[in-house]
C-alpha cells in the first residue's frame, strides 16, 4: 500500500510541476507579418523579450497601413496554449491593436489567418500588457495576430506565449 500512496504523491507533485513550468514558447519561434513599417520596426521585435513599450527604442513591431494586417509566430511545433500576454505600445497608437483576434492552429492557410479565435482583443491600454487565457488550451503551431476586416495599423512591442508541447501518442 506504501507504494501506491508513494506513487500516487509522485504523480501529484510532477503533475504540479509540470503546471508551474510554463514558459514563454514565442521566444523560440520565427515571426514574420504582412508588411513592415519603415524605421525599427520587425516582427521579431514582438518576440525579443524585451517589454519595453516605446517605438523609438527598437521593441515594438508595426505594419503597414493597409487592409486586414497581420503578425504570425511560428512556435516550430505544436503546444497547448494556456495563456497569451500582449504589450502595447506606450508612446502612442494604442488604438491600434483593438478588434485585433489572436489566433491558433496548425495551418497555414491564408497565411494562417483562417485558423480558430483563442480571443479577441477589445483594447490595451496606452503601454499596458493584457492577458488572455483559454480554459481548455487551444493546440497549435502558429500563433497569428490579425485585424480582419479593417484597414489600418496593426501595432504592439511584445507577444509572450505561455503553454507546454503536445506530445504524439503511439497506438502500438
Amino acid at each position: 500500500m506504501a507504494f501506491f500512496t508513494t506513487v500516487a504523491l509522485l504523480w501529484i507533485l510532477s503533475v504540479a510541476a509540470a503546471q508551474n513550468t510554463l514558459q514563454n514558447v514565442a521566444l523560440r519561434g520565427r515571426s514574420t507579418q504582412s508588411t513592415n513599417f519603415e524605421g525599427l520596426s520587425s516582427s521579431l521585435n514582438a518576440i525579443d523579450g524585451n517589454l519595453d513599450p516605446i517605438y523609438a527604442r527598437g521593441s515594438c513591431f508595426s505594419s503597414k497601413q493597409e487592409a486586414s494586417p497581420w503578425w504570425r509566430v511560428d512556435l516550430l511545433q505544436t503546444y497547448r496554449i494556456s495563456y497569451i500576454s500582449i504589450t502595447n505600445r506606450g508612446d502612442c497608437c494604442a488604438d491600434y491593436i483593438n478588434g485585433a483576434e489572436i489566433l491558433i492552429g496548425d495551418s497555414l492557410a491564408n497565411n494562417g489567418n483562417n485558423n480558430p479565435r483563442f480571443a479577441k482583443i477589445t483594447a490595451i491600454p496606452l503601454g499596458g500588457t493584457d492577458t488572455f487565457e483559454s480554459c481548455t488550451g487551444m493546440t497549435g503551431r502558429y500563433v497569428n495576430i490579425i485585424l480582419p476586416g479593417t484597414t489600418g495599423y496593426l501595432t504592439f512591442c511584445e507577444v509572450q506565449i505561455f503553454g507546454v508541447p503536445v506530445t504524439p501518442h503511439c497506438n502500438n
